[in-house]
């Protein structure tokens, strides 16, 4: 209120901020978003991380936007995985649902209730269940098959971790590392993953024990070109998720490149493209800090 008794309306920069972070927030979250961001972080109960802690750190950093497009890449080296995600899953036609239910996923297990994270996890479960099918030589697979799951959590869990002391507010210690890791091996043990690393020397570890099963297929191909350069935005949305996804290339193995056809140019990743990524990073994060 002023002197006067007039209320003073946001600046300019403050409603720019309120509607780019409004925008990020449903891109991301979806429609459903602010009802379900009342539920996890509005309902009283315990929660399995406490509100600090290295896992909530990560999870709730604008880095986690870099960090997803790099485990997607990631993750489509490994064939059975792939070939799931191609079978089941509408990267093609319902990418943002896609994310939208990962990220709720994320974000219910990290800073929900315990109650509401178990029913999560119980959901996934129930939903894995369901996706079988063959590989081209007639090998069977299954999302429930312990060694896929474990594929994928590592491959997620790497990419946020790198991309959140790439990118992060609030880098982790080494302690504080093997504590995300941890923590978020906790999650993967109720999602039916055996034994997960616990450190991050177990993490690439384990990583390092699937390299020979990676390659890139034509069907992983095909998803990261959809991925990287079809994504369903307006136009004025595609040049900052190009420096995202940039961002996202340059933390990628060089080992992934030639399969997945990505470009390898460490100078200008160390560079440019380090610089402009934490440019939109750090534009998301001053937007969605409301």
């Amino acid at each position: 209120m002023t002197e006067r008794g007039v209320e003073r309306r946001p600046g300019w920069g403050a409603q720019l901020r309120e509607r780019l972070g409004q925008a990020l927030f449903l891109r991301v979250a979806g429609p459903e978003g602010p009802a379900h961001a009342a539920r996890i972080h509005g309902t009283p109960g315990p929660r399995w991380f406490p509100a600090d802690s290295p896992i909530a750190r990560v999870h709730g950093d604008a880095s986690m936007f870099v960090g997803g497009i790099r485990a997607l890449l990631l993750q489509s080296m490994h064939p059975a995985a792939m070939r799931a995600v191609s079978e089941h899953s509408g990267f093609r036609g319902d990418m943002w649902g896609r994310l939208h239910r990962t990220s709720r996923f994320l974000a219910v297990t990290t800073f929900g209730t315990a109650e509401h994270a178990q029913q999560a996890v119980d959901a996934v479960r129930a939903i894995h269940e369901r996706v079988t099918g063959t590989m081209p030589d007639g090998t069977p697979y299954a999302a429930g098959d312990p060694h896929l799951l474990a594929w994928v959590h590592v491959a997620e869990i790497d990419s946020f971790l790198l991309a959140h002391q790439t990118y992060g507010a609030r880098p982790l210690d080494a302690a504080e590392q093997d504590t995300y890791v941890a923590q978020a091996a906790e999650v993967a043990r109720r999602l039916g993953v055996l034994d997960p690393p616990t450190t991050v020397t177990e993490l690439r570890e384990v990583l390092a024990g699937y390299r020979d099963e990676l390659r890139a297929t034509p069907e992983a191909r095909e998803a990261v070109r959809y991925v990287l350069l079809k994504p369903p935005l307006p136009l004025a949305a595609r040049a900052p998720y190009a420096v995202l996804a940039g961002a996202a290339i340059g933390l990628m193995p060089a080992w992934t490149r030639p399969g997945l056809r990505l470009p390898w140019l460490p100078v200008t990743e160390r560079t440019v493209v380090r610089a402009a990524g934490s440019a939109a990073v750090g534009t998301i994060r001053w937007a969605m800090s409301r």
